[in-house]
């Protein structure tokens, strides 16, 4: 049998539903309204809102809510968005004080991750102080902190008081603790340096007559606690405080000396702390509290029968006090806890015991290594293990012993793989080689780079969990929300505060940590796939021509390489039968915590990497290679910018969800039949490999073809099992959770908007997984609400461009159809699966169903999510922004009695092209008349917005074509370059709104991305100098410094105070070699120099920008629907809650959306610009370059300029205006004397040349006209050269704003389409 223990730790895993209290019953959201103050701010439908926003019973609103949300919205929205202004990173050839404080180079990053790994368990304490004393060197250096002090004077008590020698390593914590009091390395002592040193001074006062001990006495350090205002309990209760007893010691050393020093108010505070410390804490409510233990208390003089007794002191119940004190907020109760703690921090173990048990059981029946021919996945994990964690108790230690004669110490590995033991190492290498298979487009397997990187990632994820769970950090849940709301300034005060309290409460339980550069975590990765790889193994049994059953051993894994695009890619491949097995088998045991839902609420984010999961470090920003946005995201956080967008997250977070058992029940038959329904794919492909024709072989064309067609069924053949495991990650996490409530945390991509951690089943996964998910807590249909459940049926079905009532009508019609799909969903007609979003449909059809036969279809509780949509929310936002009233007509902004559907239109437009295309015998305007449908041109319409490109326009076409399979595979490429000409030529002048925005932004940002910094400018310049372009002759100026300069990503902040940062920058690219293959990682720590992305820069803000809008109003939203206590969940422009609560969401959507535009958002980021670039400035020479000054001339930007100045400025002639008044635009010319010396020195050069030509001068036509082509081009470098070390200030080149349009953003209200 399996090891009760075992049986036990997985019951409570992945089954058990009874055995702790649900967290549904200690979260679900208050439905009394006097005990839930967030519902004060429900509003009243207003008198203006049109009818078909149906009225409920007005409430009448409670008197302490005095302002409407419409008011405080707007106020709030009118407000100047705090910015965060950090500087320009410099090129990584440079560094300075306030650059390596915003942005830490990757080798300092590598020795602070050595000196934490070489700390941990005092691994390798010299080396570690080594480093230490290098980086103190430099007094403030910006990679220190307070904390990383205190974990060296933790690290040196620990030693004095375990193997020593005492006296050295005491002279060590006072040196250093004197060097923090005295603040001459600029950093000062916090609680935990002051609690670190009364336990030194409490276990060694009476062994040392040294003379330091008097400058650290109690009544020293309370004094200097006092002085600091360093509350005295958050002393006393630090976490380096391990024994109850040495604390409570202390306690009465510090109220003595508080005595002695006449100190009442400390007196009282530790007197106070000592009490709680005594107190036993209640975990439940409502259930008897269980008799303490309780010990004789001290110096009582009491005769036997009466002995006096307490209960002892302990210091985790102070702890826990304080926290809940300084949060105040409720802590996350133990018991609610204890399922997720399990499910985070025992997934190795549990995984470790069963695939042991497994393994006995087979060995138990005689089945031994006999067994594999039927061998599943959790067997061969079991075997791998075992080999990988000896193969790396042996590795380690062998590297380990190569390190001893090392030198460079950022070289080390063996204090990061001794971070985690060999047995959990062993268990993270396989769960996570094999979560990555299939990914990065690679077949049965993954790109060598990522699965290194990813690997060393999990690595280093897993020390720090296992640090937070060491620590006994209590978790706060979310704040409630007061009375005053989200938006008004005391709410948001509010917020703010109760985060900063209860993120320095965390951040002091977990102590100091080093984050791991990306060079670090693909070396360990690199090590682990390779034991890996030595010792998985697989028998593989066949037989042979001969009929005999053969086997052979095969390693699991090998490593190759493939082409992809043109470039050589290593390649970490699966032997076939273990990628055959991946996509049947169970996956239990290859899920991390991390990859999975929650049982419990989302840990609140209490800052930029604190949050969602309750030990697993995640960040609230997704990164790609980008210390810039990490560095923002960080300052903007500690400034108390970004409490709504953390507030917005925790929403999302804590939307409760469950398993839809009826379709997971007709999920799991189709699955196990192995058929292709629903877009479940089919567990042997399908489609019929392509025949070869008999001509294949004599006709080139034939052969080209066939070839083609076999290399496109090879590809969807090998997709179509990379998809059966996909679905298979999404079943089996279904199953795990069946019957439960789960949450799912949130984070945000660089532009804000939000997504789910987990990443295989979630809300914004495809059909299936939305299928699959509801709500977990149901709600009263309601009359409003069974209306809204057949329009969503409709929309899932795919009639969704009708009137609400025709969509009700054609639900109606079909209702047989509904039934029929309901109760017999495999065997019937099967109309669900005719639906553009089939599971979806199914799941609407079952819950439409269960209402109708319930006994009354108004009380019926449920619980599907209903959706709201945007229509083409990009256009919509470009119409809002520029009042552009026929842009609002296309996209449902302004009021119709029909939705308009600009994608049919444009599909209209494209047909009528083709007709006339075809009457002049055009072969793809005949092959594609009549097929072009409104799914065909949608992505390139939405995208067109967006920027997409013809290459974009022209894939997204190919894929939808292939899709329809209306022409010949082969043809569909050059069929869609036609079409995508096509449909870019018919939109047009059709978004000149939109458009005109579009130029503005990207102008800005082309603008921005060519500036630099005023103060960079003398070292700029200081390198410009004369270069020959040839051996012999041609001299002219080089720039090559500037040009590094230019390195200004486009920054704005969102109304919600998120500064979006564009990642567009190419990092500097390191080489690592490994036992596998030299890889290379990009360095985000350093940026490249002359390799700064400034056509992606202003390109991608247009879209960046709207997208940072849209995320905006779908956190205003979210924020608002949890105020009047609706249920609330998004995928991106989708918005979804109860059916009965559709009303009052659409009216919040519409409410913040009109808030939103109406705070004159472009306006905002001009002025923006203006503050945020005012110091930066623009070298003339890049005006000339490309087609800036072209487009900044039709925007409408000039240069005033003296008519002196525009005599040295003909290069721009075009883009000048003559002042009369003497008001002109500032041109920085400081460094403009040294590039025209040099300047000078080159002309002088171009004469001499010039009359060297001259002698040999032959008088022919030819020779003629090159001569004066010279002549012309020396005039314009010449001109140019005039432009050198001349600048003007970015503030004075931004073009002025696009005039607004005619279209009230108020008229919203009464379109009744803007969202459905």
């Amino acid at each position: 049998m399996i090891p009760r223990a075992v049986s036990r730790l997985e019951t409570t895993l992945l089954s058990s539903r009874q055995s702790l209290p649900r967290p549904a019953r200690l979260y679900s959201t208050p439905s009394k309204k006097a005990n839930a103050p967030a519902l004060a701010t429900v509003q009243v439908l207003q008198p203006d809102y049109p009818s078909f926003l149906h009225q409920p019973q007005a409430e009448k609103p409670l008197e302490s809510r005095k302002v409407s949300l419409e008011n405080e919205l707007a106020n709030f929205l009118q407000r100047s968005a705090p910015y965060t202004i950090l500087p320009t990173p410099l090129p990584s050839d440079r560094s300075s004080p306030v650059n390596d404080m915003f942005y830490p180079d990757s080798t300092t990053q590598d020795l602070l991750s050595v000196m934490d790994a070489c700390l941990h368990n005092l691994y390798d304490l010299p080396r570690a102080k080594g480093i230490f004393e290098r980086l103190r060197a430099k007094p403030g250096n910006p990679a220190l902190s307070t904390r990383v002090y205190n974990a060296f004077l933790e690290a040196y008590l620990t030693i004095a008081s375990t193997r020593g020698p005492k006296d050295v390593f005491l002279e060590y914590t006072w040196e250093l603790y004197e060097a923090l009091e005295s603040g001459r390395e600029k950093f000062v002592p916090d609680a935990t340096t002051y609690s670190l040193m009364l336990i030194a001074h409490h276990r060694f006062h009476e062994d040392s007559q040294d003379s330091a001990f008097t400058t650290s006495s109690p009544s020293h350090i309370l004094s200097r606690i006092v002085d600091r205002d360093i509350p005295i309990a958050s002393v006393v209760s630090d976490r380096t405080m391990t024994s109850s007893k040495e604390a409570v010691e202390i306690i009465k050393l510090l109220s003595q000396t508080a005595m002695q020093l006449n100190m009442p108010r400390i007196i009282s505070e530790l007197g106070h702390a000592e009490a709680i410390g005594a107190q036993i804490s209640d975990t439940l409510d409502n259930v008897p509290e269980a008799t303490p233990v309780m010990r004789v208390k001290k110096n009582s003089d009491s005769v036997d029968e009466d002995v006096e007794m307490e209960i002892p002191f302990n210091i985790d119940n102070l702890r826990r006090h304080l926290a809940e004190v300084t949060m105040a907020r409720r802590m996350l109760s133990d018991d609610v806890a204890a399922r997720q703690k399990l499910l985070e921090e025992s997934v190795y173990d549990v995984a470790i015991e069963r695939l042991k048990h497994q393994s006995d059981l087979f060995s138990e029946l005689g089945l031994g290594n006999n067994a594999l021919r039927g061998a599943d996945l959790q067997r061969w994990m079991w075997d791998w293990h075992k080999k990988l964690k000896t193969r790396l108790d042996t590795e380690i230690k062998n590297i380990a012993q190569s390190e001893l004669k090392a030198k460079r110490t950022e070289t080390l590995f063996s204090p990061y793989l001794s971070l985690v033991q060999a047995e959990r190492l062993s268990l993270i290498t396989i769960l996570e080689i094999m979560r990555l298979q299939g990914s990065g487009g690679i077949y049965d397997g993954m790109k060598t780079t990522r699965a290194l990187v990813a690997l060393g990632r999990a690595v280093e994820i897993e020390y720090k969990s296992q640090i937070c769970k060491a620590h006994k950090i209590y978790v706060p849940t979310a704040p409630r929300l007061g009375d005053a709301g989200y938006f008004s300034n005391m709410g948001y005060r509010s917020l703010m505060q109760r985060r900063v309290a209860a993120a320095k409460v965390m951040t002091d339980g977990e102590g100091w940590t080093a984050e791991w550069t990306q060079h670090v975590r693909s070396k360990i990765g690199g090590i682990l796939v390779e034991c890996l790889m030595d010792v998985a193994e697989v028998t593989r049994v066949g037989v042979n021509k001969e009929g005999k059953e053969i086997s052979e051993v095969q390693p699991a894994f090998y490593h190759t390489y493939e082409y992809m695009r043109g470039q050589k890619l290593g390649v970490i491949r699966l032997n076939p039968i273990v990628a055959d097995r991946l996509a049947k088998d169970r996956l239990n045991d290859t899920l991390h915590p991390r990859h999975l839902p929650m049982l419990v609420k989302p840990k609140p984010w209490l800052g930029h990497d604190s949050g969602g999961y309750l030990y697993n470090k995640t960040s609230a920003m997704r990164f790609k290679d980008s210390a810039e946005q990490r560095s923002y995201l960080k300052h903007a956080s500690a400034a108390g910018n970004v409490e709504l967008v953390y507030a917005g997250l925790d929403v999302l977070g804590s939307t409760p969800w469950q398993i839809n058992k009826k379709v997971f029940d007709v999920v799991l038959e189709v699955w196990n039949r192995g058929d292709r329904v629903g877009k479940l794919p089919p567990a042997v492909y399908d489609s019929p490999e392509p025949e070869a024709p008999e001509n294949v072989e004599t006709d080139i064309k034939a052969k080209s073809i066939y070839m083609q067609r076999q290399k496109s069924h090879n590809a969807n053949k090998a997709n179509n099992h990379s998809e059966r495991c996909n679905v298979n990650y999404k079943i089996e996490i279904a199953r795990a959770f069946l019957g439960e409530t789960i949450y799912l945390p949130h984070n945000l991509d660089f532009r804000g908007r939000a997504y789910p951690i987990p990443p295989h089943l979630n809300h914004i996964g495809d059909d299936l997984s939305r299928g699959l998910l509801k709500f977990g807590e149901a709600k009263p249909l309601g009359e409003r609400g069974l209306r809204w459940l057949k329009i969503h049926l409709a929309n899932l079905h795919g009639f969704d461009k009708a009137s609400f009532d025709e969509r009700v009508e054609f639900v109606m019609e079909r209702m047989p159809e509904v039934y029929d799909s309901a109760t017999n969903p495999l065997n019937g007609r099967r109309w669900w699966l005719k639906a553009d979003d089939p599971w979806q449909c199914l799941a609407t059809c079952m819950e439409l169903h269960e209402v109708l036969e319930s006994e009354d279809p108004h009380a019926f509780m449920s619980a599907l999510p209903v959706h709201q949509d945007g229509t083409c929310n990009g256009l919509q936002h470009y119409a809002a922004l520029g009042g552009d009233d026929r842009g609002a007509q296309q996209v449902n902004l302004a009021a119709g009695d029909r939705p308009s559907d600009v994608y049919t239109h444009v599909g209209n437009m494209v047909e009528r092209v083709l007709e006339e295309d075809a009457k002049k015998g055009e072969k793809y305007a005949i092959m594609l008349q009549g097929k072009i449908s409104r799914k065909v041109v949608k992505q390139t319409v939405m995208t067109t917005v967006y920027g997409v490109t013809f290459v974009g326009a022209r894939d997204q076409i190919e894929r939808q074509l292939k899709d329809k399979k209306a022409i010949p595979e082969e043809e569909c490429w050059k069929a869609a370059s036609y079409l995508a000409s096509k449909t870019i030529l018919c939109i047009g002048n059709l978004f000149s709104g939109a458009t005109a925005i579009q130029n503005w932004l990207s102008c800005c940002a082309r603008l921005i991305s060519k500036s630099i910094p005023q103060e960079r400018l003398p070292e700029a310049m200081a390198e410009i100098k004369r270069s020959s372009k040839t051996p012999r002759k041609k001299f002219t100026l080089s720039d090559t410094r500037l040009k590094k300069e230019q390195m200004t990503s486009v920054v704005w902040t969102t109304p919600l105070g998120l500064p979006i940062v564009q990642p567009y920058r190419k990092a500097n690219r390191k080489q690592v070699q490994t036992s596998l293959q030299t890889v290379y990682i990009s360095d985000p720590n350093s940026p490249a120099e002359g390799k700064f992305n400034s056509l992606k820069q202003a390109s991608a803000f247009p879209p960046n920008f709207i997208h940072s809008l849209d995320a905006t109003h779908m956190m205003l939203t979210a924020l608002e629907c949890r105020t009047q206590d609706l249920t609330f969940a998004s995928v991106h422009d989708s918005y979804w809650t109860h059916a009965s609560s559709i009303d009052k969401m659409s009216e919040i959507i519409r409410d913040t959306f009109i808030a939103l535009h109406s705070s004159d958002v472009l306006k905002k980021l001009e002025s923006e610009f203006r503050e945020r670039y005012r110091d930066y400035k623009v070298p003339l020479t890049s005006l000339k370059a490309g087609r800036l000054m072209k487009e900044l001339h039709d925007l409408g930007a000039r240069l005033v300029v003296t008519p002196g100045q525009a005599k040295t400025l003909g290069a721009l002639q075009e883009f000048l205006v003559i002042s009369e008044t003497g008001q002109t635009t500032t041109i920085d010319e400081s460094e403009a004397q040294r590039a025209l010396e040099l300047s000078e020195e080159v002309d002088a050069c171009a004469e001499v040349e010039a009359a060297v030509e001259d002698e040999d001068f032959e008088f022919d036509e030819e020779a003629i006209s090159h001569a004066a082509r010279q002549k012309t081009k020396l005039q314009t470098e010449k001109a140019m050269r005039q432009l050198m070390g001349k600048f003007v200030n970015v503030t004075d080149l931004l073009p002025p704003l696009p005039e607004k349009g005619k279209f009230n953003v108020e008229s919203i209200k009464n379109s009744q389409y803007f969202f459905s």
